[in-house]
This record gives C-alpha cells, structure tokens and sequence, in this order.
C-alpha cells in the first residue's frame, strides 16, 4: 500500500489544495483508493456543487470529448452521470445513493475502466468540519485485469487526486 500525504495538484490552473492520496488496498481482483480533501464550504455548498456545477469544475482532459460542461450528474437513485454531446453520449457512471448534504454513490467504472469491463463503487461523502467540510472521494474497483492492478492503480489514484481537487479549489474560490 501505498501513501501520499497532501499530494501536490500539477493543474494548468494553479490548484493549491492539497489532497491525501491513498491505495488502500491492492488485489489480483481490484483496488481501494481513498482521497480527502478539507474546505471552508459547508456541506450543503459542497453538495451543491458536486452535483449541480460538476461542468465547472470536473478537468476538461477527463472527459469523452473535450468539454467539462458536458457532464450532468442527475443526484437520485437510477440517475446518471453522464456526458452528452449532442448524438455523441456516455453514461460515466449511475447513481445508485443520494443522501443530499453528505454522500452521492456512483457506480460503474470511470473512463478507460468502463472499456476494461471493470466497475465500482464511487462514493462522495462530505463531512461537516469546524472550518466547513471534509470530502472523501472513495473507489472500489473490482474485475479482472490480465496484468493485474499494480500499475492500474496508482493512475487511477492521481487522476481522481485531479478531480477531487477540481472540486475542492472551486468550492474555495466560490467562499
């Protein structure tokens, strides 16, 4: 397993945030990642930006088609987290949990993963802190890989670092 405390984000835009970074757990059958980030914005301004602003802050490089403000994340259960342009569609990920203020649970699996035949859990849980929120992004992967998941992972690991970084710098320039 693998540690990085208050990994340093290398975004174009600058992020400060730091990010604990974690591979919890490593497998012949999948992975467990875990990042936290801490921010001033209280849980419902957290919540409302996860779900409703997700094309403003989610890195453009991390979608189908170049474009963040594609994304949608409908926050009920059965809904979708999908990116849409115009007759070109993902479906990134379902909502399969929505307890508003506190935890959004996706599942499927992000990206190159969903071509890989792998899924998961990914869970966004926000925790109401002294200063605002804490936020832990969590993934669960599971399938078979025939190289297995130690390289897997860890890029996975940076590249959700990136995402939950996204979040927390915008949620911080809004305060």
């Amino acid at each position: 397993m693998k540690r990085l405390a208050c990994f340093p984000l290398l975004i174009p835009s600058l992020l400060t945030l730091p990010v604990e970074a974690e591979v919890k757990h490593l497998s012949d059958y999948g992975f467990i990642l875990e990042n936290r980030i801490s921010t001033s914005a209280k849980p419902e301004a957290a919540w409302q930006a996860l779900v409703s602003d997700v094309g403003k802050w989610w890195p453009a490089d991390h979608t189908w088609w170049g474009k963040s403000e594609n994304l949608r994340i409908q926050a009920q259960a059965g809904g979708c987290f999908c990116e849409i342009e115009g007759e070109k569609q993902a479906l990134h990920m379902l909502i399969s949990f929505a307890e508003p203020g506190k935890l959004l649970r996706m599942t499927g699996g992000l990206g190159p993963l969903q071509g890989m035949g792998l899924t998961g859990a990914l869970d966004w849980k926000i925790i109401p802190s002294e200063n605002g929120s804490d936020i832990i992004l969590s993934y669960k992967v599971s399938g078979f890989a025939p190289d297995g998941f130690a390289t897997l992972a860890p890029i996975v690991d940076k590249v959700q670092v990136i995402q939950l970084g996204g979040l927390g710098e915008y949620l911080n320039r809004r305060q």
